[in-house]
């Protein structure tokens, strides 16, 4: 007996019908026996072709027979890790050989050089003689030697800036930051006869405290010399000048280049700007951030970059605040209104801003990849004729994208919205022609298609749960990050358990819904299922103006060539050899680029989850990444579910694998961290010996204690290290001062509602060389009705200064930023203080309209001061305490003392 083929959905059948009504509903000879409609199940199953009995024949040979299970699992298994080798070696191929070491060409050797010394110094804080004088003058006397090497063509000049500023940010939740005379050192190559137009290199010298700063960022720096003494030798005439800012206060959360972008006389030429940046050490830098708008500038990367590595995806994620980090790029385009190109280092981030951030660990490659990068950027730019008028070019953004870093595609954006809608149309007609046949051919197939849908959607939906009840049990039974050392656990813990839901719930829907359908139509079904899902995104996406909707537009595009092509070939044998070889074939593309994409978002996000507070659960945070990714990975191949004879093997296997993982995970087999010198994976504790004084109304000391203060950066608190540091448990854990601004500890930044868990180690007071002095130097009434507070401040190159309002109180301006007050997280203000060297004391107002006296006063302020450098960072308590923590941890330590004052 023939089969019905996927198209003819008119026949109905009842399985074994013939066999329950037995010999006597035999038709008589020469009668057609009467079609017999069996009772519709929930997804309307009961009209479709059905399955080919097992003695059947015909001419649609192999139709019916299932795929080996192992064959099609195994298959698949391989066809993905195929696919992940070859986006392996496309990282790895950092530069093309032979591209290099000619005249005239940046030599990441010299580069290399720059960069041993400046590390050589250690690390560089603002305020530090380190950072402000050592460091400064090693780069002023590399840049009169290449001065004196330089071509007649061009010329050269050289300022030291020592700003003086304020601004408010609204990044870590919103404060306020005051710098005072931080250094720049500032370069600027143009022609012989001047330009009057320029484009702006940005890096930054300076480093977090007790870090090398290898990657973040003396290697931009390094580089940034390098080019500077290529383009200066070059007899290539430039027509605009390149402006070389060396940054000393970066870390100091973007002091430095708002110092420059507003103040430097400079600043007025510039119509550009390429900062360099880093989130990781080495491998490849990724453009990041490009724009606002300003098209011209991808096109020019597009055009010069020899090794380009560029993404909107990138782009979306960075911008849209899921990552805790900040760069110049904000600066130049908020308060310079200048467009630019932001490039960073994303590989091994988990020794980004630790002691293992040192120049060895960088690759020349990655050095000479950056510097053929940059210096081809910045020499095409100093050449454009846009360049001058680049304003009138600011119109759109642009969909850009590497291809396994061989080149980059790039277009405006309104071109990607008529592609993705003509995508959209495409496969609107494709499903539309399914759906909208006339209903007696279509009744059957439109049911299995939202029926399809459903489950799909549903597989998904229980497949995220799933990976989320395992994050949690996992979480609360101990054993977070367990995958930061060994990334392949969460694969085997959450992947293959996000992947045995979905196949799970799709072979109980073959077997339970699907009884009588065939394993051909159901494939076409699903696939058609997954077609409507892309579609639905890429119009979701494109609506949005979310450059990143060319992923789904991709995911709709081949797909459905590949459909077109194989259809015949599948309507006439089904899933044999030749459909599935070119099946996959055909999804090359789209998968491909999924995980090149799927790389860079586990290469970015793994290292953040180990630094990202004691509120976030990694394991859910990471888990759902893994379940999203085995959503668009499974999207596909849904159909192969259904054309297989079975998935018992596969679904034993996962949950064999995933179970076994959960058991080792559970027992404490994988420790998250490693000291390993190869590949290091430190666990973050910042260890801050202070001492407090509060005052009350009076002015008189009410409390006065002492400690070491400890916080764990990720979700795993002190729970590792107690073992080995038996005082730091959870019998000291630190009390909220409820009463003083950000609980009465002395934050260095803003990110007390990421960091909850703290630990308070008594010890003795410290009394640093240079203590901190705060005084209230004038109050006065105003006119208006307010009482206007002014204060001192003198003490370290770091201090930060905190304000809260008491009932009937309200602040309504001050001396900082633009004169409105910006509040933190929590209702508090934050207020971040740096200074160089020399530095006048730190004179500022606040005014405060007092709407309902109070007899606790008006307002409460406090004052911390942080010692990042000499003598004055350490003590022995805080020495002997940081030498018990294990090797695999990183604690950062220095002196602070912090002050409280009610007014």
């Amino acid at each position: 007996m023939e089969w019905a083929s996927a198209s003819a959905a008119v026949r109905r059948h009842r399985v074994g019908g013939e066999r329950r009504d037995g010999p006597a509903a035999a038709p008589q000879p020469g009668r057609e026996a009467p079609a017999q409609e069996p009772p519709e199940d929930a997804c309307g199953g009961g009209a479709r072709p059905r399955k080919r009995s097992a003695g059947g024949g015909g001419a649609s040979r192999g139709a019916g027979t299932g795929l080996s299970e192992a064959r099609a699992a195994l298959g698949l298994a391989l066809y993905l890790l195929a696919l992940r080798a070859l986006v392996q070696l496309s990282l790895q191929q950092l530069v093309l050989r032979g591209a290099t070491g000619r005249h005239g060409e940046f030599d990441a050797r010299r580069a290399r050089d720059y960069l041993e010394h400046i590390t050589s110094i250690g690390p560089r804080t603002t305020g530090s003689p380190e950072n402000e004088i050592v460091t400064v003058h090693y780069l002023l006397e590399q840049i009169k030697l290449i001065e004196d090497q330089r071509n007649s063509l061009h010329r050269i000049s050289v300022d030291v800036q020592r700003p003086t500023g304020s601004f408010s940010i609204d990044f870590l939740g919103g404060f306020t930051s005051y710098y005072d005379n931080i250094t720049n050192v500032v370069v600027k190559l143009e022609p012989r006869d001047g330009a009057q137009h320029a484009v702006l290199a940005n890096c930054h010298f300076d480093s977090v405290a007790n870090s090398p700063g290898a990657s973040d960022d003396a290697v931009s720096c390094s580089v940034m010399l390098e080019v500077l003494r290529v383009l200066s030798a070059s007899s290539d005439t430039l027509h605009h000048a390149v402006i070389f800012l060396f940054n000393g206060a970066e870390e100091n959360v973007l002091q430095a280049s708002h110092g420059f972008i507003t103040q430097h006389p400079w600043a007025g030429l510039i119509r550009a700007f390429i900062n360099l940046e880093a989130a990781g050490v080495g491998g490849k830098e990724l453009v990041f951030q490009t724009g606002p708008e300003n098209p011209w500038l991808v096109q020019a990367y597009v055009s010069a970059a020899k090794h380009p590595f560029a993404s909107v995806v990138a782009q979306e994620v960075f911008q849209s605040g899921i990552i805790p980090s900040d760069t110049d790029f904000r600066i130049y385009r908020d308060f310079g209104n200048i467009p630019g190109i932001d490039l960073a280092f994303i590989e091994n981030g988990y020794i980004y801003h630790t002691k293992y951030d040192t120049a060895d660990r960088i690759l020349t490659d990655s050095i000479q990849r950056a510097g053929d990068n940059i210096l081809a950027v910045l020499k095409y730019l100093a050449t454009s004729d846009m360049l001058p008028s680049s304003s009138k070019y600011r119109h759109g953004n642009m969909v850009f994208f590497d291809v396994l870093g061989l080149f980059v595609i790039a277009y405006p954006s309104r071109v990607g919205s008529i592609i993705n809608s003509v995508v959209v149309m495409a496969g609107v007609l494709y499903l539309g022609k399914k759906l909208l046949q006339p209903k007696h051919k279509t009744d059957n197939y439109t049911k299995d298609f939202f029926c399809a849908l459903g489950i799909t959607l549903i597989s998904w939906f229980t497949s995220l749960v799933t990976v989320l009840i395992l994050a949690v049990f996992v979480s609360l039974a101990g054993q977070s990050l367990s995958w930061y050392n060994h990334f392949y656990v969460s694969v085997c813990l959450y992947g293959t358990a996000a992947v045995a839901k979905i196949v799970l719930i799709h072979t109980l829907a073959k077997k339970l819904y699907y009884v009588n359908a065939s394993d051909q139509y159901l494939g076409e079904v699903f696939f058609d299922t997954s077609l409507c899902v892309h579609c639905v995104s890429l119009l979701a996406l494109t609506y949005r103006g979310l450059c990143s909707a060319f992923i789904s537009a991709v995911w709709v595009a081949f797909p459905l060539l590949t459909k077109l092509c194989v259809h015949k070939d599948f309507k006439q044998h089904g899933a044999q050899g030749k459909f599935i070889a070119f099946y996959l074939l055909g999804m090359f593309i789209p998968y491909l680029y999924a995980l090149y994409l799927i790389w860079a978002v586990f290469e970015m996000f793994t290292p953040i989850l180990g630094r990202s507070g004691s509120e976030i659960p990694p394991d859910v945070v990471l888990a759902s990444i893994l379940a999203g990714c085995t959503m668009i990975l499974s999207s596909y191949f849904i159909n192969f579910i259904y054309l297989a004879k079975s998935t018992k093997k596969t679904l034993l296997t996962l949950s064999s694998v995933c179970a076994v993982t959960l058991l080792l995970v559970c027992s404490g087999v994988f420790f998250p961290y490693s000291s390993h010198p190869a590949s290091p994976k430190p666990k973050r504790v910042f260890l801050q010996h202070m001492t407090r004084t509060f005052h009350d109304l009076d002015g008189h000391a009410v409390k006065r204690d002492s400690g070491i203060w400890i916080n764990g950066f990720d979700y795993t608190g002190m729970s590792h290290v107690t073992p080995h540091v038996p005082e730091i448990n959870d019998t000291i854990r630190a009390h909220c001062e409820e009463d003083a601004p950000l609980c009465g500890f002395p934050w260095y930044l803003p990110v007390h509602f990421l960091i909850r868990k703290n630990w308070y180690l008594p010890a003795p007071e410290v009394s640093p060389g240079d203590p901190a002095h705060f005084r209230l130097v004038s109050k006065e009434q105003t006119p208006w009705d307010s009482v206007k507070l002014t204060f001192e401040a003198t003490g370290p190159s770091h201090m930060s200064f905190y304000i809260r309002t008491h009932k009937g109180s309200t602040l309504s301006q001050w001396s900082l930023g633009n004169g409105t007050p910006v509040t933190s997280k929590g209702g508090d203000y934050f207020v971040f203080y740096s200074h160089g060297l020399q530095a006048s004391a730190w004179r500022f107002w606040i005014e405060v309209q007092v709407l309902e006296e109070q007899p606790e006063g008006m307002v409460t302020v406090a004052i911390a001061a942080h010692y990042f450098s000499g003598e004055d960072k350490k003590s022995s308590q805080l020495d002997a305490l940081r030498e018990k923590f294990p090797a695999w941890t990183f604690p950062s330590a220095w002196v602070c003392t912090y002050s409280l004052f009610v007014f």
